[in-house]
Order: structure tokens, then sequence, then C-alpha cells
């Protein structure tokens, strides 16, 4: 009698422990922080990466909108004038921005990324109001020259620079400029500054 008691006795403590080892694996959490993680470590970090991105891009816009302030300052005052060359104005301004930028012989020569655009107007009602864009949705420069004017002559400088971007996210939001056959895509600086000179002697 006391043996067949405790057989079932045996038996009624063996069937809790199974269904607790069950509850057990089921209610286990361990590894999970580790799999959300995994699958959200990629959007995360492109995320961050972009934002980081952008900032740069930023940080470099204001580096171009100083170096067109100081740059028209100089022809302002007449400390650069006609008899400046193209190419010279166009190392002045590499100068301006080498903190970040770096322009080699090539771009001075033959601009590719960084686009110089300095032009006199008969009144600040001819300087023009939008953005040269040609039929493929980029920026056209063909038209671009180098005329810093004279005494007392309206003139306006535009500076573009094409700032290569990887994780092309924010950009379309930024601009509306089409990268004509790069698929990564640029985000498009643009800053101009408009004056009359100075009579200078």
């Amino acid at each position: 009698m006391r043996q067949d008691c405790d057989v079932i006795h045996d038996s009624s403590d063996t069937k809790p422990k199974r269904k607790g080892v069950w509850r057990r694996m089921l209610r286990s959490d361990d590894g999970a922080a580790a799999i959300e993680f995994t699958i959200l470590a990629i959007p995360y970090f492109i995320i961050v990466f972009a934002i980081v991105e952008t900032f740069i891009a930023f940080t470099g816009e204001q580096l171009i909108s100083n170096a067109v302030d100081t740059l028209s300052r100089k022809i302002r005052t007449g400390q650069i004038t006609n008899t400046m060359k193209t190419e010279q104005f166009r190392q002045a301004f590499c100068e301006e921005i080498s903190i970040m930028i770096q322009c080699d012989a090539n771009e001075v020569a033959q601009p590719n990324k960084l686009l110089l655009d300095v032009r006199s107007y008969a009144s600040f009602a001819d300087i023009p109001k939008t953005l040269p864009i040609n039929s493929a949705g980029d920026i056209d420069g063909a038209s671009f020259g180098f005329a810093p004017g004279k005494q007392n002559t309206i003139n306006m400088v535009r500076a573009f620079y094409k700032w290569n971007i990887i994780t092309d996210i924010l950009r379309p939001m930024l601009s509306t400029i089409k990268p004509a056959g790069d698929d990564s895509g640029y985000f498009l600086i643009v800053e101009t500054s408009a004056f009359r000179n100075e009579d200078y002697p």
C-alpha cells in the first residue's frame, strides 16, 4: 500500500516539472535584445550617418558662404578687378574653402564641382532670380563668366558647389536639382552676393 502511494506521488511530481520547463522556455527572452538590435541596426545607422553627413554638408555650405562674402568684399573695394584672371579668382576662392574642400589643378582650370559666376549689371532689377538649370535638371554653367566690373558698378557673385553625398536620403527633400548621371547624388550648395562697387581710386 505504501509502495503504491509512492508511485502515485512520484508520477504526480514529474508532470509539473515537464510543464514548468515548457513554460520557462516560452517565457524566456534570452537573446531577444540581440535579435531586435540586429533587425534595427542597419536602418538606424543609415539614419544616423545621413544626419551626420547632412550636418557636414551644411558646415561646408557655411564655409562657401563665407568665401563668397570675403571675395565679394574684395571686389567691392577694388582689391579684385578685371586685371585678375578667371583661374586666379578661382584659386583665391579655393584657398578660402581649403579647410574642408580641396581644389586640384584640374578643378581650377576646368570646373566640375565648383562653379563660379561673377557678373556686372546695369541695375539690381536685372540680376537673375532663378537658377540656370538645363533640360536634364542639372546646373548649367555654360554661361558663367568672370566680370567684376569697375567703380560704382552693380555686381553679383554666385558660387555653386556639388557636395557629394553617400546616403542619398535627405537630399531630395533639401534640393530640387537632379544629379546628371550620378546615382549617389549630390547636395547643391548655392551662395549669392549682390552689391554695388565702391568708388575706389
